[in-house]
């Protein structure tokens, strides 16, 4: 099973980002998983920012939970973040991650731009 980020390249300040997390070579079968968003700004350490669990919940980081949305689609293979009002410290790698009961799943991230 791979995941992939698509790419947004670069967005302006007060916009909203949208990122899909597409998985391929396999389907997340399990009922069991939590599908995450994590990204590091430049010079920094990872930052998650929320996950949706298998039954449908979703739980975001305190300072981002204003601005993100996370779903995803099973049927499709697909996860979604959506955040708005972009920021230029919203600048980063994006990366999306699933974790199961017996493994762990990245995607290779995407980089996200915030200028004007």
């Amino acid at each position: 099973v791979q995941l992939q980020e698509s790419c947004p390249g670069l967005v302006k300040p007060s916009q909203t980002l949208s990122l899909t997390c597409t998985v391929s070579g396999g389907s997340i079968t399990t009922n069991y998983y939590y599908w995450s968003w994590i990204r590091q700004p430049p010079g920094k350490g990872l930052e998650w920012m929320g996950a949706i669990a298998y039954s449908g919940s979703t739980y975001y980081s305190p300072s981002l939970e204003s601005r993100t949305t996370i779903s995803r689609d099973i049927a499709k293979n697909m996860g979604y973040l959506q955040m708005n009002n972009l920021k230029p410290e919203d600048t980063g790698v994006y990366l999306c991650n699933i974790v199961t009961r017996t493994r762990t799943y990245w995607g290779q991230g995407t980089q996200v731009t915030v200028s004007s």
